[in-house]
């Protein structure tokens, strides 16, 4: 749902900028209370894993695609604020090199792809995860639920902009239905992608699902006097060094999926329109749209020009844009990590080390 240049109006498109620019502000804070020198690594990692798949386009319905937008992916595994960021430099990328999303649209983007998506499946998800019972297939169950719902919410969110600064006079009744009903769709491969990850995830290393901490197992209990109390937390012992060759071995493998996504699963993607454009197609919504700030970038539309073959071109640009989204996202989530360290006035230590 990269909402193109031009479908909404200049003072509804600045507005949303700057909504966009202080819930970044704010997430900039918040992050660093969820990153620390394990977290802001694997944070990279997540951004660079939502800019390949987001290239996976899915059949939804007859003649349309969808694909994942990533907002409930990245609040379970690595916290809210940090995964607001994660969408934020996604998008940034996108819209800069890749002519994917307007560039004067790119609060709207944020807005409505970034926070309304994180703040919606996070809130679901602790809802769901305080109710059911502590286990790996109740979060599993909870995260599919939560992305479920997050992308319509999204659809919703945009339906609001357009209605209050639609560039086109198009009955929003209209919009609105053709908006949630197709991203309904499209929220359940949202659905499935991010159950099947984040289940894969807890699989091997639940210690770094961020939506999971403390949550995944009640605590022992004694019974002292006939009643029940917590059992004292056992002494934590220094962490080895073959958690640390783990953690290098997960994040290697994680960046290996995210460039064989990018680089070759995506030519198998489908190359109809996503909901928003065939909605937008549809209704007479682009009828004012305009053309993209960064049409001439040699990598737009996720191609590189001078390169002839599509599976080539669309490969290399696929690895390209995952190098590029892992650089630039380590960069600043190591920057917030290292602003943690000096609030504190010495090393960044874990959440468990703080405990």
């Amino acid at each position: 749902m990269h909402v193109p240049d031009g479908f909404i109006d200049a003072p509804v498109s600045v507005a949303a900028g700057v909504f966009a620019a202080g819930a970044v502000a704010v997430s900039l804070r918040g992050a660093r209370r969820e990153l620390d020198e394990r977290t802001a690594p694997l944070a990279g990692l997540v951004a660079a894993f939502i800019f390949a798949v987001q290239m996976l386009n899915f059949p939804v319905a007859a003649g349309t695609s969808g694909h994942l937008m990533g907002g409930a992916l990245a609040a379970i595994l690595v916290g809210p604020y940090t995964a607001v960021l994660c969408l934020s430099v996604v998008l940034l990328m996108q819209g800069i090199f890749f002519a994917d999303g307007g560039l004067t649209a790119l609060g709207v983007n944020i807005t409505v792809m970034g926070v309304v998506t994180v703040v919606v499946a996070y809130g679901v998800f602790r809802l769901l995860t305080g109710l059911l019972p502590r286990t790996r297939r109740s979060a599993t169950a909870s995260a599919f639920v939560a992305a479920l719902v997050s992308v319509p919410a999204s659809a919703a969110a945009f339906t609001l902009l357009y209605w209050i600064g639609g560039t086109t006079d198009i009955p929003i009744g209209k919009v609105f239905t053709a908006m949630v009903g197709v991203h309904v769709l499209i929220g359940i491969g949202e659905a499935v992608i991010t159950a099947l990850t984040v289940g894969a995830v807890l699989a091997v290393r639940p210690d770094l699902v961020h939506g999971v901490q403390g949550t995944l197992a009640a605590p022992l209990k004694l019974r002292v006097d006939g009643e029940l109390v917590d059992a004292p937390a056992p002494a934590r012992e220094p962490e080895p060094v073959t958690a640390h060759r783990s953690d290098r071995g997960f994040l290697i493998t994680g960046l290996a999926s995210a460039f064989l996504l990018a680089g070759v699963v995506s030519f198998y993607a489908s190359a109809n329109p996503d909901g928003l454009e065939r909605v937008a197609a549809d209704q007479g919504i682009d009828e004012k749209a305009e053309e993209h700030g960064a049409a001439d970038s040699p990598l737009a539309d996720y191609g590189v020009g001078d390169i002839a073959n599509a599976r080539l071109s669309g490969g290399l640009a696929g690895v390209i844009g995952v190098s590029a989204t892992v650089v630039v996202g380590t960069g600043v989530f190591w920057v917030v990590r290292r602003r943690r360290e000096d609030d504190r006035g010495g090393p960044a230590r874990s959440d468990h080390e703080n405990a």
